[in-house]
């Protein structure tokens, strides 16, 4: 069972040898992500990440991410420090960065990609037992607020933006299905648009207490952090 959420974004520039000398201009965001992910941790003894890839998979505790294609060779363990593949996508690559960040190593986290499968159809995230979980869901906003966003300016991005907001500050897990069609979100370039939809099913069901952590777009990319909890 789901028990806290902790709702952050995945750009590499969070990991300060990625950013190098714009490492500050990120600081508040990386202390709100560490804060909401500490406070989901605390929550549960089972730690879930989602985030978007190109199709559905599982990724075990030792699924590793690189951070080469950034110009840093380092590969990033999701939650143990023995030997695994190095397949994460970059959502789950900076989810597995946060986490060591907020927890340290060996943090025992799996993971989910969030893509397509061979027949169309989503995989269903469905835990098999009661034991207080967190999930940690990776995703970006729109990535066209400005004229120097990395997909220059789209006027409905504001708004889509808004929404997204809206719906981590309600604690509604409904009101995470995209009330802008997928397909607005993909074409704005939000990363983050399937893997909110597919949080909401998990999430379904009392109203959430939800803060809000921070709100911001630098580079005209909507970053949002936001902590989830729900009494025992």
């Amino acid at each position: 069972m789901i028990r806290a959420v902790a709702f952050c974004p995945h750009p590499p520039l969070l990991v300060p040898e990625v950013a190098q000398g714009a490492a500050g201009e990120l600081a508040d965001l990386r202390a709100a992500c560490r804060t909401a992910i500490r406070r989901a941790a605390a929550a549960a003894d089972e730690i879930l990440v989602l985030g978007s890839g190109t199709r559905w998979q599982q990724h075990p505790s030792t699924a590793r991410g690189s951070l080469a294609p950034y110009g840093v060779p380092v590969e990033i363990p999701l939650g143990s420090d023995e030997p695994g593949p190095v397949e994460l996508p970059l959502s789950l690559t900076i989810g597995a960065w946060l986490l060591n960040d907020a927890l340290g190593p060996n943090c025992g986290a799996t993971g989910w990609s969030v893509g397509t499968t061979d027949d169309g159809e989503p995989a269903r995230l469905e835990p098999s037992d009661d034991r207080p979980r967190a999930l940690i869901v990776m995703g970006d906003g729109s990535a066209r607020r400005s004229t120097t966003a990395p997909g220059y300016f789209d006027e409905r991005a504001a708004a889509f933006d808004g929404w997204i907001v809206a719906a981590l500050r309600s604690g509604e897990a409904d009101r995470l299905h995209p009330s802008p069609s997928i397909e607005v979100g993909e074409q704005l370039l939000a990363a983050g648009t399937r893997v909110w939809d597919a949080a909401a099913g998990m999430l379904e069901g009392p109203l959430w207490d939800a803060e809000l952590l921070y709100e911001a777009a630098p580079y005209g990319v909507g970053y949002f952090v936001a902590a989830w909890t729900r009494g025992v």
